[in-house]
């Protein structure tokens, strides 16, 4: 049933041409059989031509809807003048009003209503007694609207099925429409996720560079009994910090467009060692929060810490937010010979974190994108999805080295 349906959809012109046929050899028999084109000279004359005119609107009612309805209408007028009696190629008429009425032109929608509401009565106005009998006012009256009903229906139908469809395209191209929106502000968050992120590694290069300076112009000025050699090495290290720091103001500007007047004074920011600071502050806030260190605590690259720092900070502002009011969490650093790794589970309402995509700690939203470009900035890799038992885990590498891009 599925392949049936599937090739009509696929060969609507063939299933259209494989039922004008069928109706053609119906439309035969009647007139070989029965009393149609038996009659005066003109009927037998128009009754063939009619009869394929009808059966052509058929075969070609999907590809030219309003063309087919005004052949219908042009052979329903030959009949008629002709007096070619009707025969089953007439339902070729019942047809056509209703594929104008799902996908032809307003126009001919409405011709076709008109046409419907007039056939029967032309039909009985030109054939008045053709059971042999006599017929009253109310016995045409009858007749004329048993008649009429079929084609009214098949018209309202039809045009049921535009105005569904109509739905339908609005509800896709809505659809479209907010699909282009979602990842236009994607977008825009991973730039300003990337912006902040540069601006934060910025402070910390900056920071670092400055203290290198410093401590180089502070040797060069206190060993001047050193070999001037020494000297030499050291007046480079000033050169080479000088020259690197300026490099990154210049590189990293264009992201700072917009920003407050800078102080020139660089502050350091958040590393691992401050993430026990930050869960006593989120206990203090209501979230028990078990914390756990395991290898060998050492110094990290400033952007592994920043990142590991950011990452905690964000999985358990999403789960005071999203995890419900009994919600607990644990969070796990491990140092690894290789890299850092993060563990932060929670045990709230797991589903609710599908709002990670809008949520975010520093009130941006979109904190898992963040999450997502922190980790990428070190090379790194994150797994977050719902917990087994139920709640939410954030998973996270950080390499000590950036993979190479």
């Amino acid at each position: 049933m599925q392949r049936l349906y599937d090739f009509i959809r696929r060969h609507p012109t063939g299933v259209d041409s494989f039922w004008a046929v069928f109706l053609l050899g119906l439309s035969g028999m009647t007139i070989v059989v029965g009393d149609v084109g038996h009659g005066g000279r003109l009927e037998r004359v128009a009754v063939v031509p009619v009869v394929l005119g009808l059966c052509l609107v058929v075969a070609l009612r999907r590809r030219a809807p309003e063309k087919m309805l005004l052949l219908a209408i042009a052979m329903g007028v030959v009949q008629l003048i002709c007096g070619v009696r009707p025969t089953v190629a007439n339902f070729a008429m019942l047809v056509i009003t209703f594929t104008v009425a799902t996908v032809g032109e307003r126009w001919a929608s409405r011709l076709a209503l008109a046409c419907s509401l007039t056939a029967a009565t032309l039909s009985q106005l030109r054939w008045p007694n053709e059971e042999g009998t006599p017929r009253n006012w109310a016995q045409t009256l009858f007749v004329v609207a048993v008649l009429t009903v079929p084609f009214v229906l098949a018209w309202v139908l039809g045009d049921s099925m535009r105005t569904r469809r109509a739905y339908f395209d609005q509800l896709e191209e809505r659809a479209a429409r907010l699909e282009r929106e979602r990842e236009a502000q994607s977008k825009v968050a991973v730039a300003a996720e990337r912006a902040r992120i540069a601006r934060e590694l910025h402070d910390v290069v900056a920071h670092n560079v400055s203290v290198m300076v410093v401590q180089a112009d502070g040797a060069a000025y206190v060993m001047d009994a050193a070999p001037d050699q020494a000297r030499q090495a050291l007046e480079t290290i000033s050169g080479t910090g000088r020259q690197a720091l300026a490099e990154m103001r210049r590189l990293l500007g264009v992201l700072r467009t917009g920003d407050a007047q800078e102080s020139g004074e660089y502050v350091p920011q958040p590393d691992v060692e401050q993430i026990e600071e930050l869960i006593e502050q989120v206990r203090k806030a209501g979230l028990a929060v078990d914390f756990k260190v395991e290898g060998t605590a050492r110094p990290l690259p400033s952007g592994v810490e920043l990142t590991a720092y950011r990452i905690v900070q964000e999985a358990l502002t999403n789960t005071r937010k999203h995890g419900g009011p009994h919600a607990g969490a644990s969070v796990r650093l491990v140092y690894f010979d290789d890299g850092l790794g993060l563990l932060v589970e929670d045990d709230g309402r797991g589903a609710a974190h599908e709002l990670y995509e809008d949520g975010g700690a520093d009130g941006a939203g979109h904190g898992m994108i963040g999450m997502r470009e922190r980790v990428g900035m070190v090379g790194g890799t994150l797994d977050a999805g719902p917990r087994p038992g139920g709640g939410f885990r954030i998973s996270a590498l950080l390499p000590l080295k950036a993979a190479d891009r």
